[in-house]
């Protein structure tokens, strides 16, 4: 029975995952207003007839959060808070007979690529003028940027490509224009995303074609950052790091998922590399761009993965001294290769892995951070909390790295740029006075 009048044709889009994900429900909302829909994302009133959930399927912890919501806003409906329930997303298309048969109070499933689809159940037209505009849910003055869907790669853990499909580039004139509209509509930072930014131009051009991309993007008026982000080490492209060195709007920021530091882990997880020639690589990444922030993902408790291996791995990252650095524990997931190994590290020695590797990170980014008390860096400015001013150096992207924060800054800087002294840094934070 309703308990309240929902407002006719407003849709709450949820999203649930990475930046891929925000990009796609971006899209989406794009789509939905062009049809006269009022769209809200991750609305804070249970208003809306309709509510589309974009999931994440990528370990055991996304998946349950997603199921989560879905039980959340099925048991809404069923109280008369929401007319409709649709799914879309990572889960939805990899498990979508299961989540049929098991939650079936929702309206409708889609896969990732089913967005014309669920358009058309909705009774509204896929707008293919629209292709790439976007409604940001992100601050105005930044941007995520999907340069390519899908991957090629064969990694033993990952199911990524059973749920997005094979390694698609969007042609580099389609890319340009789109950083163009977001230029014009405010945005300064671009971060480029896709399951392997490396990989981009292969399909199309027959060749890895990022730093020309780079090169083109760099140009767009109005754009004072570009980052990249999900870079694949096996067979890095060494010529993005000239263009980033010569193109002062290209933030000397990588982030490269390795993985390990085990040759054996490494090779059992597909990738294509070993440790040693993963050490040549960031030796000549740091060489060729100084001061570059490398930030890196791990893995800990690969099947197979003993104590001397995680070891190795140990003594690599203290070696290695990455700028930033995240792990996680190994998810068991079925129809990836690893699947068929016995998954044989306990998860609580998987999580005392992970937390010891965080432990030593910790202290590595506390000493790199005091090294930058004294210095000025060129800031941009996220939000306000309190009376403080929270921004960001070239060297951080949102969310996942170092803030930089002001103490009495005035609100106007909010997607502005400011000089900033550092006068005091912390394991994860700077402290500093605007010049």
């Amino acid at each position: 029975m309703k308990t309240k009048t929902l407002k006719k044709n407003k849709v709450n889009v949820v999203t649930l995952g990475c930046s891929k994900n925000i990009f796609d429900s971006e899209l989406m909302m794009a789509q939905l207003k062009a049809n006269k829909f009022t769209v809200e994302h991750e609305a804070k009133q249970d208003d809306s007839e309709i509510v589309i959930i974009n999931t994440c399927g990528f370990i055991d912890n996304a998946k349950q959060e997603s199921i989560d919501t879905i039980i959340r806003y099925a048991d809404a409906k069923a109280e008369g808070l929401v007319e409709k329930v649709y799914v879309t997303g990572c889960l939805s298309e990899r498990y979508k007979e299961d989540l049929q048969h098991e939650i079936p109070e929702v309206d409708g499933y889609f896969g990732t690529r089913d967005l014309p689809r669920l358009l058309k159940t909705l009774k509204a037209d896929y707008k293919k003028e629209l292709v790439g505009e976007r409604l940001l849910t992100t601050p105005s003055h930044f941007a995520y940027f999907k340069i390519a869907e899908g991957c090629d790669r064969p990694c033993a853990f990952c199911a990524i490509p059973l749920m997005r499909g094979k390694h698609v580039s969007t042609p580099m004139e389609q890319l340009v224009d789109n950083a163009k509209s977001l230029a014009d509509k405010g945005v300064k930072e671009l971060m480029l995303i896709a399951q392997d930014l490396t990989y981009y131009g292969l399909d199309i051009y027959k060749k890895r074609n990022l730093a020309e991309l780079l090169d083109k993007l760099a140009d767009v008026n109005g754009i004072d950052w570009i980052r990249l982000h999900y870079a694949f080490p096996s067979g890095f492209p060494m010529d993005v790091l000239d263009v980033m060195k010569d193109r002062e709007n290209i933030c000397n920021y990588l982030d490269m998922p390795l993985q390990h530091g085990s040759t054996k882990i490494l090779k059992s997880m597909k990738r294509g590399i070993t440790r040693e020639k993963t050490e040549e690589l960031v030796h000549k990444i740091r060489e060729k761009v100084p001061g570059i922030a490398l930030r890196t993902t791990l893995i800990s408790g690969f099947p197979g993965e003993t104590e001397e291996d995680f070891q190795e791995m140990y003594d690599w990252v203290e070696r290695s001294r990455f700028e930033r650095l995240g792990i996680f524990t190994y998810s068991h997931e079925e129809n990836t290769s690893a699947y068929i190994l016995e998954n044989d590290v306990p998860d609580e020695i998987k999580q005392e892995r992970a937390d010891t590797i965080m432990d030593l990170q910790s202290g590595i980014s506390y000493e790199l951070n005091q090294a930058k008390v004294g210095q000025t860096f060129k800031v941009l400015f996220d939000k306000v909390e309190a009376d403080y001013l929270i921004g960001r150096s070239e060297f951080d992207s949102p969310e996942v790295d170092n803030e930089i924060v002001v103490k009495g800054g005035p609100k106007e800087l909010i997607g502005q740029f400011g000089q900033v002294k550092i006068t005091k840094a912390d394991h994860y934070d700077l402290y500093g006075d605007l010049v």
